[in-house]
């Protein structure tokens, strides 16, 4: 028996563990040389290797469905790093299929010479379709963003070729206009051909809430050395706004018109909770029926941008959020399952936590978080 059980589940969100040649071997070295440092390097990947002692390879197998529950999270966590264990630990948990991003690449997001980033989205877009190839299963995720037409364009269309997406994106105003401008049509016309998401991941954005809101002793533990470093270290002030840079983003996009003139593009804001989903969809229902009366392009609207965002744009909760209650306050097929492995925010059982959260809940509502929601997201037919 699986983790999973009898249950269907497309895990949304799942990460693989970078090492310290991740990005090199799929680059020159010229340009590996001016890459930042990954957070794959000696120290997380020397803790990991130490930690997969002679035999312990053998010891996670022997979890079976208690992988998530009892095994090691982060590097050392079964199929992390090794691809040729990846599948083995994803028969373990039973799902269907993963959705897999990197950990530490999002930094590529902000290098400020745009050949380089370019060059880095391209390396990491390698280095993850050949992690996902050994298993049809994986649905590994591409970085790019739209700063520069011409440099996205050559790389959305390496990302498809490689069999990419979702496609991973910074949630910011491209080039200083916003995502909605016409000059990008392109981009999301090519997205909705391919039917391939686009998504807006934690790390699109900073992740810690500015400076002048935290007092000194603030920093986080791994901050002062004292633990391996880990990806995605947040604090509790941070929960409370690492949302905002999405919603602008996604608000934007509909505002602009870009879901409406794009009805079978799909997007998402992965791994930055849902609480927030319902308010933000009443407040942009408010804003067009307003705003109608003075702003034209808002008349154009076939649709609310609720009744959008319910067709085309999907949300991850965090495994503490009540999900049935996201549910029954909006459209079910907003919210998708996640995992997080191997990171250590999803939890030790997140099914059990969605499951309890959905009790009373109809069996189409469970099913569609579960499993349908991201299948028809993601465009990949049923097992």
């Amino acid at each position: 028996m699986s983790y999973a059980g009898t249950k269907r589940i497309l895990d949304a969100d799942s990460h693989l563990m970078e090492w310290p040649s991740f990005l090199s071997e799929h680059v020159s070295a010229s340009v590996a040389a001016r890459l930042p440092a990954i957070g794959g390097d000696a120290t997380a990947f020397g803790f990991a290797r130490r930690a997969r002692a002679s035999g312990e390879r053998e010891a996670l197998l022997e979890l079976g469905d208690g992988l998530l529950r009892r095994g090691p999270k982060w590097h050392a966590a079964l199929g992390a790093m090794d691809a040729s264990e990846r599948g083995a630990a994803l028969d373990r948990l039973g799902f269907e299929r993963q959705v897999v991003y990197s950990s530490f690449c999002a930094q590529l997001f902000f290098i400020e010479d745009a050949a380089l980033r370019y060059a880095g989205y391209q390396a990491h877009n390698r280095a993850v379709a050949a992690f996902c190839a050994r298993d049809a299963r994986l649905s590994g995720v591409a970085l790019c963003d739209l700063d520069d037409p011409a440099q996205a364009r050559a790389t959305l269309e390496a990302a498809l070729a490689l069999g990419l997406g979702p496609i991973w994106l910074p949630a910011r105003a491209p080039a200083g206009r916003p995502p909605g401008d016409p000059r990008n049509d392109w981009f999301w016309s090519a997205l909705a051909e391919r039917r391939v998401p686009f998504v807006l991941h934690v790390g699109s954005a900073p992740l810690s809430i500015p400076k002048e809101w935290t007092a000194e002793d603030e920093a986080p533990p791994e901050a002062e050395g004292r633990r391996p470093p880990r990806p995605e270290v947040i604090s509790a002030k941070d929960l409370l706004v690492i949302y905002q840079p999405f919603e602008r983003f996604l608000a934007m996009l509909v505002l602009d018109g870009v879901l409406e003139r794009h009805p079978a593009l799909r997007g998402g804001a992965i791994e930055v909770g849902a609480g927030w989903v319902p308010d933000m969809l009443r407040r942009l229902d408010h804003a067009a029926e307003i705003w109608s009366r003075s702003e034209p392009e808002l008349r154009q609207m076939q649709r609310l941008p609720s009744q959008q965002a319910a067709a085309q744009l999907r949300f991850t909760p965090y495994p503490f959020e009540d999900v049935g209650l996201l549910c029954r306050v909006s459209d079910p097929r907003l919210y998708l399952f996640s995992s997080d492995y191997p990171h250590a925010e999803g939890g030790r059982d997140p099914l059990g936590r969605f499951t309890k959260s959905l009790d009373g809940a109809s069996a189409a509502v469970a099913a569609g978080f579960f499993a349908e929601n991201a299948r028809e997201w993601l465009g990949v037919a049923a097992r």
